[in-house]
């Protein structure tokens, strides 16, 4: 919050409201106003940059959330993103159109409200961007660097395609930078049971699902299909 926002703050205020109220009452309204504003820009910059794919997702507003099978508690403690100083992950897994994208944009876009920094991304983008820095001089490191830094990063699509031997690998040491230091949200169809095959059922599975499973909330969106219930809707 610089100089210039503060002035800008005196300039705006209302003379029918300060007129004859001190110059520190004037002063503290004026800061107050101010960092408001500040905080709010700050705030815009972070959803924009999460590059959300449902920009105006809200975790308060859910439809059939009772009809889905989903849990009103568990939700609301996520909104409060008190998990992400926890480091914990979080599951969201689903039928096709069951609204795990939605959730997981909401949820990004509360860590941002909560002034972190988050962001949304789908697996086949995750590995081009890996791929495109495979080859470049210190790319690997830089990538890793990166999407480790995130507070909250939103896996959209995991295990959508099996991945090979080479994504394995960079998904272990990327969740390894990130266990027990930030937190991942991962929106899947398959249940856990089928993630150590759909890994390829070696020591890389093992050694991704321990960095994922011991500290993870799961939630089931449940089969209802949400773009189905929107389009009626």
């Amino acid at each position: 919050m610089g100089v210039g926002a503060l002035a800008d703050s005196f300039e705006m205020q209302d003379d029918v409201i300060t007129v004859g109220m001190p110059f520190a009452e004037r002063l503290k309204l004026a800061v107050d106003d101010a960092h408001a504003s500040f905080t709010g820009q700050k705030i815009t910059g972070l959803i924009r940059r999460a590059a959300l794919r449902y920009p105006d997702a809200e975790l308060r507003r859910l439809d059939l959330i009772e009809e889905r099978g989903i849990d009103r508690g568990v939700i609301a403690n996520l909104a409060t993103c008190t998990f992400i100083p926890r480091c914990e992950n979080v599951v969201f897994q689903g039928f096709t159109g069951s609204g795990k994208t939605y959730l997981g944009s909401a949820l990004a876009k509360a860590a941002c409200q909560h002034r972190f920094r988050a962001l949304y991304i789908r697996m086949p983008e995750l590995e081009e961007a890996w791929l495109a820095a495979y080859d470049k001089p210190g790319g690997k490191e830089k990538f890793l660097r990166k999407y480790t830094a995130y507070h909250l990063l939103v896996l959209d699509e995991w295990l959508l395609d099996e991945p090979g031997e080479a994504l394995r690998g960079m998904l272990l040491e990327l969740l390894e930078r990130r266990y027990d230091a930030v937190s991942t949200v991962f929106c899947t169809q398959y249940a856990k049971k089928d993630w150590h095959q759909r890994l390829g059922g070696d020591v890389h599975a093992d050694a991704i699902m321990d960095r994922i499973v011991h500290r993870t909330i799961w939630v089931e969106t449940g089969d209802a299909n949400m773009r189905e219930h929107s389009a009626r809707r």
